[in-house]
C-alpha cells in the first residue's frame, strides 16, 4: 500500500488495516472463484470473464457512478468560490493537488470523497450542509474528506465491497435459478453447486464484516488526520455535532434515499443506538469522534 504523499499525518493503523483486508478480501476472492470453477467445470470461460468484467467495471467506473448516484454535479470556481477557497487552503497546507469539486443538491448536510487516486478524486458537498456551517466548520468537515483522497482508502473501500457485492450476486442467481436442479442429488458435482449459496452467503457476510471495520476506523483516521492538519479539531467537533442534531430534522424519505451510501459520507444517514447495530456501523459513534477530537485538542494545547 502505497502511503500517502502529503502532509497529512500518515496512520499505520490505517495502513495495516488496509493491507489486512485486501489479502483477506483477496483470499475470499480466490476461494470463491475457485468453488464456481470446480462446480461448473464447462462454464470456467464464462465465469472467469464475468468476474473478470465486473471487478473491472467495479474499480474503474464505481466511483462514477456512487457520485452520480448521489448527486454530485462538478462546479467551477466561479461557480462556487467559498467553496473552491476552503479547498484551495486545504491543497496547500496538505502540499497535494486539487480534486475536482461538486456540489449535490441536497438538505441533507452531509459531504463524501471519490476517487481511484489523487488524479481522479472528486470531494462534494451538499447545499444542506453548506447552508448550515461556519467557514471554519466547514473547513474541518471538507480536510476530514481530503485525509480519504490522501490515504486513498476511498480507493481500497471500492475494491474490498467488491466480493461482497459478487457474493450477494450469485447467492440470489443460485437461490432463483436453482443450480443443481438438474444434477442428480448423489453427483458430488450436483453436491457442490448445493453448497454454493451457502458458500456465497458466508463469503458475503465475511467481506461484509471486514469492510465495516475498515470503514470506522478510517473515519476516526480522517478525523484525526483532518483536525491535525487544519490545527482545529474544535472546529470540526463543532461541525460534527450540528450536523448530527440537523440530521433528525430532515424528513425520513430524503435519509432513505442517503442511507444506501452512507459508507461514503461524512456522517451516516441514521446512526445506529444499539450495541448491536454498532458493530455493523459504517461508523463510529458520535461520542468516539468527539472524545477522539477532544483528546487531540488538549494534545495541541500544550
Amino acid at each position: 500500500m502505497p502511503r500517502a504523499r502529503s502532509r497529512y499525518a500518515p496512520d499505520r493503523g490505517l495502513t495495516g488495516r488496509m493491507v489486512t483486508t485486501m489479502f483477506l478480501i483477496g483470499l475470499l476472492y480466490v476461494v470463491f472463484v475457485g468453488v464456481l470453477l470446480a462446480a461448473l467445470r464447462g462454464s470456467w470461460p464464462i465465469i472467469l470473464i464475468i468476474t473478470g468484467g465486473m471487478f473491472v467495471a467495479q474499480f474503474w467506473f464505481s466511483d462514477r457512478i456512487a457520485a452520480y448516484g448521489m448527486g454530485a454535479r462538478e462546479v467551477t470556481p466561479e461557480q462556487a468560490p467559498e467553496l473552491h477557497g476552503t479547498i484551495d487552503r486545504i491543497c496547500a497546507l496538505a502540499d497535494m493537488p486539487k480534486p475536482r469539486v461538486a456540489i449535490a443538491e441536497s438538505d441533507v448536510p452531509n459531504a463524501f470523497a471519490t476517487g481511484r487516486s489523487e488524479k481522479t478524486a472528486l470531494v462534494c458537498a451538499t447545499t444542506g450542509l453548506l447552508r448550515r456551517l461556519e467557514p471554519e466548520e466547514l473547513e474541518g468537515v471538507l480536510a476530514h474528506e481530503m485525509s480519504h483522497v490522501a490515504h486513498r482508502d476511498v480507493a481500497v473501500m471500492t475494491i474490498a465491497s467488491f466480493l461482497g457485492v459478487l457474493a450477494g450476486i450469485i447467492t440470489r442467481i443460485a437461490l432463483w435459478g436453482g443450480f443443481a436442479r438438474s444434477r442428480p442429488g448423489n453427483d458430488p458435482a450436483g453436491i457442490l453447486l448445493l453448497l454454493i449459496p451457502l458458500i456465497s452467503a458466508v463469503v458475503y457476510a465475511i467481506s461484509f464484516l471486514l469492510t465495516r471495520l475498515l470503514s470506522r476506523y478510517r473515519e476516526l483516521s480522517a478525523d484525526r488526520a483532518g483536525a491535525l492538519l487544519t490545527g482545529r479539531p474544535s472546529a470540526l467537533a463543532s461541525a460534527l455535532t450540528k450536523v448530527s442534531g440537523q440530521m433528525a430534522r430532515i424528513p425520513t424519505e430524503d435519509l432513505r434515499k442517503a442511507e444506501p451510501y452512507n459508507a461514503f459520507y461524512f456522517l451516516p444517514a441514521f446512526s445506529a443506538k444499539e450495541s448491536l447495530g454498532r458493530m455493523f456501523s459504517t461508523h463510529p459513534t458520535l461520542e468516539q469522534r468527539l472524545d477522539q477530537l477532544s483528546r487531540i485538542s488538549t494534545d495541541l494545547s500544550r
